[in-house]
């Protein structure tokens, strides 16, 4: 592959310290407990770690070495993850410090290492409104960061966003169940029934992807707003109220659109900001997931 240049190299790095960091402070854990194979096919015992669900204490051999052990089943060793990364221009947008795409990468990078840990198989689909690249699962951390490091390498062909054709594709290379994490600002319209479809076969995670401009823009008087995927412009008026009601309105209407259609699906969903930490969201998300399996 050659050598990476050393600003992506560096990059990479840091993204690989970091998701260490989160995996030692217990992230593996809350990931295995919320994502973990649900058939009872006893297998072995591996030791416990924070975060796993105590009802699968072995608790006859775990007086026996005097450490906890948790009851290992077949199918948590033959999990799929896919991380599903929306890599439109819309991506490269921030007015912050890093763009949709940079967080995106920092996700899967802490996904990636969480699902290695567990000895997962992790795969990756970049999209646009084409397959851009897709990297079948394999186990491993060094795969993980071949992940991070093909998000952040891969120049897309397109633009556009394309969601229906990017599950459409998943439904038909993958045999076997697997958790999909789709990474996207779902800044596209028609892919409900490609949800729908995929939902039922594979157990899917929305990640959503915000900047604070997209949600609020200033009163800075006149400004030409671009749009990123298809190059349309338009001239309005940021001080005008009606503009600014109807801004809001339409914004209002996308995120509470998204909101009932996850809901419908049952799909878990979090909502990101460029401009946030995002460590606390993610645990909220298995938290909450955790509260649903347990009930």
């Amino acid at each position: 592959m050659g050598l990476l240049p050393p600003e992506l190299a560096q990059k990479i790095k840091l993204f690989e310290i970091h998701s260490r960091k989160l995996i030692v402070s217990g992230f593996a854990g809350e990931y295995r407990s919320v994502f973990r194979g649900q058939g009872m096919e006893f297998d072995e015992v591996r030791p416990y770690a924070p975060g796993d669900d105590v009802r699968l204490i072995d608790w006859n051999v775990s007086a026996r070495t005097g450490e906890l052990y948790i009851k290992k089943h077949i199918e948590e060793r033959e999990q799929t993850v896919l991380l599903v990364v929306d890599l439109s221009k819309s991506g490269d947008f921030t007015s912050a410090t890093r763009t949709k795409r940079e967080i995106a990468a920092e996700i899967c990078c802490i996904l990636g290492f969480a699902a290695s840990t567990n000895n997962d198989r992790v795969g990756l689909l970049l999209f646009t409104d084409q397959v851009e690249k897709y990297v079948p699962p394999q186990k491993g951390l060094q795969h993980a960061l071949r992940i991070v490091r093909d998000l952040l390498l891969t120049e897309p062909h397109s633009p556009k966003t394309n969601i229906s054709n990017a599950l459409s594709y998943l439904n038909k290379i993958l045999r076997r169940p697997a958790i999909i994490f789709l990474v996207s600002d779902f800044l596209d319209k028609n892919f409900e029934r490609a949800l729908k479809i995929t939902s039922h076969r594979h157990e899917i995670v929305a990640i959503e992807l915000t900047d604070l401009r997209e949600k609020l823009l200033p009163k800075v008087g006149l400004i030409e707003i671009k749009d990123s995927e298809t190059g349309e412009t338009l001239l309005l008026d940021s001080n005008s109220k009606l503009f600014q009601e109807n801004f809001k309105r339409i914004i209002e209407e996308e995120k509470s659109f998204l909101r009932k259609l996850f809901a419908q699906l049952s799909i878990d969903h979090i909502n990101l900001t460029t401009n946030q930490a995002y460590e606390a969201s993610l645990r909220k998300l298995f938290a909450m997931r955790s509260k649903r399996l347990i009930r």
